[in-house]
């Protein structure tokens, strides 16, 4: 029997949501519904889109802007720690 792999693309809300910027999926989509998620510099509107390993994905959040590289995907909500592993973050 062969082990599980991680997916190779998830759906942007969940990824938002796995990696814990967020602590609801539906604020996950609604971050991006309202326009303030953007993938490698374009504004995306849909939660349903898609994310790949090493894509940036830049969140404008309340008081503050994140930006994130994709490094791996979560099947589930994990802990904070086993989030962390899912993105690097590289804002300034």
């Amino acid at each position: 029997m062969t082990e599980p792999t991680s997916p190779a693309r998830q759906r942007l809300d969940l990824w938002l949501w796995y990696a814990r910027v967020v602590r609801a999926r539906a604020s996950a989509a609604g971050l991006v519904r309202q326009g303030h998620v953007r993938v490698d510099g374009a504004r995306v509107t849909s939660a349903g889109y898609t994310v790949r390993v090493g894509q940036v994905v830049t969140v404008s959040l309340d008081h503050s802007v994140r930006v994130l590289r994709v490094v791996g995907f979560s099947e589930r909500r994990e802990d904070a720690t086993s989030a962390t592993e899912t993105f690097e973050e590289i804002t300034d």
